[in-house]
């Protein structure tokens, strides 16, 4: 599956851009990735940029009203839609504003990464170690261990 991590502004924060760096790097080995950044600025533009971003590919969105999903479960479902033949898929971070109704309303699901507000940057490290460690658990390697 190709994937695309779409989200808002460059990340500035030095132990934010050293956790996406390191999550990417691990993911290449297992999958095709791409990290989209789209320009921030008012909340309508910056939606046009995530839908443009991830226009042809099924769209997920963090947010916080989106379904929790345990590790186990996000590898059941890359597993799925590998098996499904689904070819894109885009992962959408917001930004600050997060994402209007309308948003939420153009997405093919919505996942939460914490029933707290996660600043971006952080979501992005997040969202990236958990796909990875999705990977991980379908791969059978031992980086995720059940507790």
């Amino acid at each position: 599956m190709h994937w695309r991590i779409v989200f808002v502004g460059e990340p500035s924060l030095k132990w934010a851009k050293s956790g996406i760096e390191d999550y990417s790097k691990r993911l290449q080995r297992m999958a095709r990735m791409e990290l989209i950044a789209v320009k921030d600025g008012a909340a309508v533009a910056v939606e046009e940029r995530l839908l443009a971003a991830s226009e042809g590919t099924l769209r997920v969105l963090m947010d916080e009203r989106g379904k929790s999903l345990r590790s186990m479960e996000v590898a059941k479902w890359i597993q799925q839609h590998e098996v499904a033949g689904t070819k894109k898929v885009s992962l959408i971070v917001g930004g600050a504003e997060g994402h209007s109704d309308r948003m939420r309303k153009m997405a093919d699901a919505m996942w939460s990464l914490s029933a707290m507000t996660l600043q971006h940057e952080l979501a992005l490290v997040v969202l990236l170690e958990q796909i990875y460690r999705a990977y991980s658990i379908n791969r059978g390697e031992p980086y995720h261990r059940e507790g």
